[in-house]
């Protein structure tokens, strides 16, 4: 079996049931077999002795930040009915002085994601996106009144008695497509990438439009490429904030690029030999390149070169 792709691979229970059971969720943050994961500016608490994997702590090591009404989610529970929750330790002073010696480090998620298990980097990425909502929701978008957090870090409700509007965390689809020509694919550097690194067309799909839509519009847009027979391939949350992307495969109509210079520095049609090359080059600060395993880009590309995209 095929190993998930980086943050794909999520296998806590997220038991959605319990989260409007208040007193159940504070009976499991009180349990000592619960285990927390800290997070400092949204980097994560990682124990690097051996394998790199999240230093999941004890109730008692995060109680000041409970106490002290710190952001929590409830991620889930385990196969060993075990339940993990996410905690903001942000108002730590200095993270490289953990309120335990015994702490591991606090390292972007980004980085260390490949090198945990798939299920770590699947609560990574939970973790993340969902800490990361409700440090940009403290108020109201309805009122601009202050937000406070309920079923289980789950929502948001204003506090504002004639409001009371809720709020819940959103997640932004985006397609990302690599859109071939006979034994060609289409691929773009974007404006802000470096010389030389080159990836999947991608774009945010728009309210009321389908994911065939949006493939066929972004490749338009950027590239002046009309598309035909969108096929979904995969896809992978992205807790960058919080997007799902979605990768598509679709076939190219004409060849001639038109750029937008807007959103593109350049884009070109690369045989098989030259994707794998990229490839291999993904780690390299220069030369043609692309984005490494961890981007769904790669295994876009992967899946291409290796004729597997159906």
């Amino acid at each position: 079996m095929n190993k998930p792709i980086v943050f794909g691979g999520g296998n806590l229970d997220r038991a959605s049931h319990v989260r409007n059971d208040p007193d159940w969720i504070e009976q499991k943050i009180k349990d000592p077999n619960s285990r927390f994961l800290p997070l400092h500016q949204l980097k994560a608490l990682i124990n690097l002795r051996g394998m790199a994997a999240i230093d999941w702590r004890p109730e008692a090591d995060v109680r000041e930040f409970i106490e002290n009404r710190a952001e929590m989610v409830f991620l889930g529970i385990d196969d060993g009915d075990t339940c993990h929750f996410a905690i903001d330790v942000s108002a730590m002073e200095n993270p490289r002085q953990p309120p335990n010696p015994e702490w591991g480090k606090f390292i972007d998620v980004r980085s260390v994601a490949p090198q945990l298990s798939p299920g770590e980097a699947g609560a990574l990425a939970q973790a993340r996106s969902m800490i990361d909502w409700h440090n940009r929701h403290g108020f109201c978008a309805v009122c601009g009144a202050s937000t406070r957090s309920q079923e289980a870090g789950y929502s948001r409700i204003c506090q504002d008695p004639d409001c009371k509007a809720s709020h819940f965390p959103r997640t932004d689809p985006v397609a990302i497509m690599m859109v071939t020509r006979g034994d060609k694919c289409l691929m773009g550097r974007g404006a802000n990438f470096p010389p030389g690194f080159f990836s999947c067309l991608a774009g945010f799909i728009e309210p009321g439009e389908t994911i065939e839509q949006a493939v066929a519009r972004e490749v338009f847009e950027e590239s002046g490429i009309r598309v035909k027979n969108v096929r979904y391939h995969q896809s992978q949350p992205w807790p960058f904030p919080s997007s799902l992307m979605i990768g598509c495969f679709a076939e190219a109509m004409n060849e001639d690029i038109v750029i937008d210079r807007t959103e593109l520095a350049d884009a070109d049609w690369f045989s098989k030999d030259d994707v794998r090359m990229m490839m291999q080059q993904s780690g390299k600060p220069s030369g043609l390149r692309m984005g490494g395993p961890i981007a769904l880009a790669h295994q876009l590309a992967k899946s291409w070169v290796e004729d597997a995209a159906d």
